[in-house]
């Protein structure tokens, strides 16, 4: 396959790639191997003031908010067919950067300029007003207005993907923004920079500050001129996210963790439901927030579905990311690798039976964990109820319907669920009473990108996706508008008042 180079990453402030006011770096690690790839500017409070203050000036004094819609969407075209241009070298640096397959990193490249695409749609199609006429005294009318600057802060699976769900809907609708991608993941928010840049951006409109949460992160969420933040990330990290924010009375958009039930009833068609489970908790290399990690079996087929997930599971390919027929790759980071591991080591403390494969030798530098599925479990146990972001998943046998609803929302996350039956009064039954976000009957976790995406509980706060989106990237405003004669009270009317007590 074709390989690209890389190189050291800046900053991308006011239009210009530049190191950071310390001089700081800090070294980005293979997951496949935890060599050096190359070395990254790391950004302080200094670096984000001047990126936000870019962003500021770009939308007080820039054209970007009150260029004419049209003009504002060829620019957000032009990305779209830039990064379909570069889905090569995207996909590339995303396998090399996260350790994904680079079969499922291609169609993170393609879904990206398939954001742009989109958000370019729905702001001429859905960016709409409504009026309200009262009689013939007044209209009253809404309208859209783009908020200022947005913070937008991206986690390490499927970085590129995730940067451009956030960057579409902020630029199209007229904010400008800074981003402050994962520390783990710079090389595809390096190269997003550079197609937009390359796109004639105006200058300001986008920035990218890199470096770790707790310098980077924390100084962009607690800035005064910061209007939005909007994140996906780990439970823990997003509360404290809103603790640092709400000083400044931000607005916010959290998409967080989940622990995700997967439903098996006794009348499911159980090869679909096979495929579905198996990909819904391993591809990504299991670091997919909706993955079904719990998975609740009627009694009645349980053995059966086991037996054949081992089958699968010791099937799997795990390989190198860059491979076309690797289906399991290394997890991104070492310190991730010795979490996932922590957990087994849990789940076998707490009696679960471990099946898992074995990692290739020549694999060993990498940070590899085998498919694994966690057998014997309750839904009591740490690694049922603790989010793992690996491809880890437990299997618990269920009796009842309400037995296994009361399993599936006994747990602090609500972000996804899936359900299989061919019962289609239970299916809708039973996905109105799960307590998540997002529910899927008979299906794998497919996106339509008109609908809103989000949790409940602990799993986050908004929604973004489609339409909604409009709700957290513009202000609604509300315009009101006298078109005839209406009573004013005069208050403080001298002439008035002696008109009215002569009368008397």
């Amino acid at each position: 396959m074709q390989t690209f180079p890389v190189q050291d990453v800046k900053h991308y402030i006011n239009g210009q790639f530049v190191d950071g006011i310390s001089g700081r770096t800090f070294g980005n690690l293979s997951p496949f191997n935890n060599q050096a790839i190359n070395n990254v500017a790391e950004g302080f409070k200094e670096d984000i003031d001047q990126a936000v203050a870019a962003a500021r000036d770009a939308f007080d004094n820039g054209p970007w908010r009150t260029m004419k819609v049209e003009e504002r969407l060829k620019y957000i075209n032009r990305i779209a067919d830039l990064i379909e241009e570069n889905a090569e070298e995207i996909s590339f640096l995303e396998s090399l950067d996260t350790g994904l397959p680079i079969s499922q990193t291609k169609k993170q490249a393609a879904r990206g300029a398939e954001n742009f695409r989109f958000y370019s749609e729905m702001v001429k199609s859905r960016l709409i007003g409504e009026s309200y006429q009262v009689d013939d005294t007044f209209i009253n009318y809404t309208i859209h207005k783009p908020i200022g600057v947005a913070g937008l802060i991206t986690p390490w699976n499927a970085p590129f993907m995730l940067e451009t769900w956030k960057i579409a809907p902020a630029l199209a609708t007229g904010n400008t923004c800074v981003l402050k991608p994962a520390e783990w993941s710079p090389l595809t928010a390096n190269k997003l920079a550079q197609i937009i840049d390359q796109s004639g951006l105006p200058k300001g409109v986008f920035n990218i500050v890199h470096g770790f949460g707790e310098t980077a992160g924390a100084s962009l969420v607690a800035h005064p001129e910061v209007q939005l933040i909007s994140f996906t990330g780990e439970t823990t990290t997003g509360a404290e996210i809103v603790k640092n924010g709400a000083d400044t009375m931000k607005r916010f958009s959290m998409e967080l963790g989940g622990k995700s039930p997967a439903v098996i009833f006794e009348d499911a068609d159980l090869e679909k439901a096979l495929d579905s489970v198996v990909w819904g908790i391993y591809s990504f290399n299991g670091e997919r927030c909706t993955a079904n990690s719990r998975l609740f079996v009627h009694e009645s087929i349980i053995d059966q579905f086991v037996a054949e997930l081992k089958e699968r599971v010791h099937n799997i390919k795990i390989g190198n990311p860059m491979d076309p027929e690797t289906e399991i790759g290394p997890l991104i980071h070492r310190n991730h690798f010795n979490n996932v591991s922590r957990y087994l080591d849990i789940a076998k403390d707490e009696g679960a039976e471990i099946v898992s494969g074995a990692i290739p030798s020549a694999f060993k530098e990498g940070n590899y964990i085998a498919p694994t599925l966690l057998l014997n479990c309750t839904n009591e146990m740490t690694v049922a109820q603790e989010e793992i972001f690996g491809p880890v998943m437990a299997v618990i046998p269920f009796k009842t319907e309400e037995e296994v609803l009361r399993m599936a929302n006994d747990v602090k996350y609500g972000l996804a669920a899936y359900v299989w039956t061919n019962d289609m009064k239970r299916g809708h039954r039973f996905a109105q009473a799960v307590d998540s976000g997002m529910v899927w009957v008979n299906s794998q976790n497919v996106r339509d990108l008109r609908i809103p995406f989000g949790g409940s509980k602990y799993s986050g706060v908004g929604r973004e996706g489609g339409h909604y989106s409009f709700e957290f990237y513009t202000e609604t405003q509300v315009i009101h508008v006298a078109i005839g004669e209406h009573h004013i009270p005069k208050f403080g009317d001298v002439k008035q008042n002696a008109v009215s007590s002569a009368e008397k």
